[in-house]
C-alpha cells in the first residue's frame, strides 16, 4: 500500500489540496507571522495556495483572521504579497 498524501484546506479558495502544493503561514509564539517554506515551524499555521489570487481571497473573506482567531494587520498582508512574488 502506498503512502497517503496529507491534504490541507486553502483559506483563500477553500479547496482541499496536497500539503506540498500549499504554503503555510505561521503565527509564532511572539505574535509575529511568517511563511513556513518547509512546513515544520512551531506555531499555529494556516495553508494557502502559492499564488496571489488565493492570498487576496483569503484577505477578502477573512480566512486568515478566522484561522488565527485575530485581526490581521494590513502590513502583514503586504509583506506576504511581496514574499509570494517569488513564486510567480
Amino acid at each position: 500500500m502506498g503512502k497517503t498524501i496529507p491534504m490541507r484546506l486553502c483559506v483563500g479558495c477553500n479547496e482541499m489540496r496536497d500539503k506540498k502544493d500549499l504554503m503555510r503561514v505561521v503565527k509564532v509564539a511572539d505574535g509575529t507571522f511568517c511563511l513556513d517554506f518547509k512546513g515544520k515551524m512551531n506555531g499555529r499555521g494556516a495553508y494557502i495556495c502559492k499564488n496571489k489570487d488565493c492570498l487576496t481571497k483569503a484577505c477578502k473573506n477573512k480566512g486568515l483572521e478566522r484561522s488565527f482567531k485575530m485581526s490581521i494587520p494590513a502590513e502583514l498582508t503586504e509583506a506576504l504579497l511581496k514574499e509570494f512574488e517569488v513564486f510567480e
